[in-house]
């Protein structure tokens, strides 16, 4: 399909003369942290920069987590900061219009100055798994189920918020609570609205384990960088309805340290060039090809997590006995192991991955999940028996416990650069290492407490 025919209209102009209370648009790309970065332009620019791009640094797409350079970016160094050309995607055109005043945002990555895909932007790192796919006659089915916090802005550390019923603060977990759905009813049709606005195929709504959790999921879609680009637009106008609605929303993994985390799980199935699911056996066991992938999902698990767990914040989920997969296993219809094969219809096995927090890059989580399937695929490898049981209590290999111990595995993991370039592989490390050292320079008051005079 072609960028033009993916957009709302098949004529451009026509579509913005459709819209004409809109006075700006955001030019964007997307940086290893999962942020969006770019440019604000009058909105007579739209037409020109989706037909002809614009310029931004490549080194943008490596700032840290506060949006500061890399010290001593090998970036910089072997290419002087140069610009790259952002490309559009094809994604149609985002209506932005719960803010003060209408905008549009456009999605774009980068490609160099000779035209070539650049290799460290997490969006074409994705895409480059997706032909690789492709080239095998295979089409990952993606869908997505994002967890989030809406909390009192108007406190210093987050506090659940005040219901808009009742006016009293939510104070216990409310899994599945009918009351609570609705109690954040305006939230939620607002947030239903502009999903459909913005294409994003928003599923079943749950209030989850924690006071002011909720999980949205996302209906399967046969693009994983269209599955990609939802989450990545979701989080956005989550975070922005919120702040409409007086409440801020946080994807953090572990915005609390007593409640449950925000997770990122992902379903995915192959299909053929017949739309055939190919880990369907007509049994409830999956096929060969699904059992090698979930072999290669095993095999990778470990020197990926940065990917699935990239902050500081992250390693708080990732507990044992936290409700977070903790440990490289998997099982049927098991919610402890890490890696599950949901029962149901034949016809829609699938498998879900369970690791990444609701923090991760969307790009590099799938690049991560799809790109680990394949190993296994190419590689036909086979995986260890299915555990049975709490996967807590049995003596597994378990993933990196901290982030300085994801960032190694990262660095130093055989199959990294099966998956990622060694550009991408070498910016993520160097922003994540330096914000480690950002982190390890804070002294928190409860360590002072407990350690001051005493020790």
């Amino acid at each position: 399909m072609k960028d033009a025919d993916k957009l709302p209209t098949t004529n451009i102009r026509a579509w913005l003369q459709e819209h004409p209370e809109l006075e700006s648009v955001f030019a964007c790309v997307c940086d290893l942290n999962g942020t969006m970065r770019g440019k604000r332009l009058p909105i007579e620019k739209a037409k020109s920069i989706m037909d002809s791009g614009l310029r931004m640094p490549l080194s943008l797409l490596s700032v840290d987590v506060w949006g500061e350079d890399i010290e001593n970016n090998e970036l910089v160094f072997e290419t002087g900061d140069a610009d790259g050309i952002c490309d559009f995607t094809g994604r149609p055109i985002v209506l932005v219009n719960w803010t003060s005043r209408p905008s549009a945002l456009i999605m774009f990555w980068m490609a160099t100055e000779d035209g070539d895909p650049f290799p460290g932007d997490p969006r074409r790192a994705l895409a480059n798994i997706v032909a690789r796919y492709q080239a095998l006659g295979l089409t990952p089915v993606v869908a997505t189920e994002l967890e989030f916090y809406l909390c009192d802005p108007n406190e210093p550390q987050p506090q659940p918020p005040c219901s808009p019923v009742t006016g009293k603060r939510l104070d216990s977990d409310g899994a599945l609570s009918l009351d609570e759905l609705q109690h954040f009813d305006e939230f939620l049709n607002d947030v239903y609205d502009a999903c459909q606005e913005q294409g994003i195929p928003a599923d079943a709504a749950i209030s989850e384990n924690g006071a002011g959790q909720f999980e949205i999921n996302m209906v399967h879609v046969a693009d994983p960088l269209q599955a990609a680009d939802d989450a990545v637009l979701f989080k956005r106008l989550v975070r922005g309805i919120a702040r409409k609605h007086g409440l801020a929303a946080t994807f953090m993994a572990k915005p609390y340290g007593d409640r449950s985390g925000n997770g990122f799980h992902v379903h995915f199935s192959l299909v053929d060039e017949n739309g055939v699911n190919l880990f369907d056996n007509g049994g409830p066991e999956g096929t060969p090809l699904m059992l090698h992938a979930v072999a290669g999902l095993l095999e990778t698990m470990q020197e990926n997590t940065l990917t699935f767990a990239p902050h500081q914040n992250s390693y708080r989920r990732l507990l044992p006995g936290a409700h977070a997969p903790t440990s490289v296993a998997w099982g049927y219809e098991n919610r402890t192991a890490a890696i599950r094969i949901p029962g149901g219809p034949n016809k829609a096995r699938r498998i879900e991955h369970r690791v990444a927090g609701a923090d991760a890059n969307p790009y590099l989580v799938l690049g991560s999940i799809l790109g680990g399937a394949l190993v296994g695929i190419e590689g036909k490898m086979t995986p260890d028996d299915p555990i049975v049981g709490d996967a807590y209590s049995q003596k597994l290999d378990h993933l990196p416990l901290d982030w300085a111990t994801a960032i190694q595995a990262f660095r130093r993991g055989k199959h990294v650069d099966h998956i990622f370039s060694k550009r991408l592989q070498t910016m993520l490390v160097e922003c994540k290492l330096q914000e480690l050292r950002r982190f390890s320079r804070h002294v928190t008051d409860f360590e002072y407490d407990s350690y001051l005079e005493i020790v």
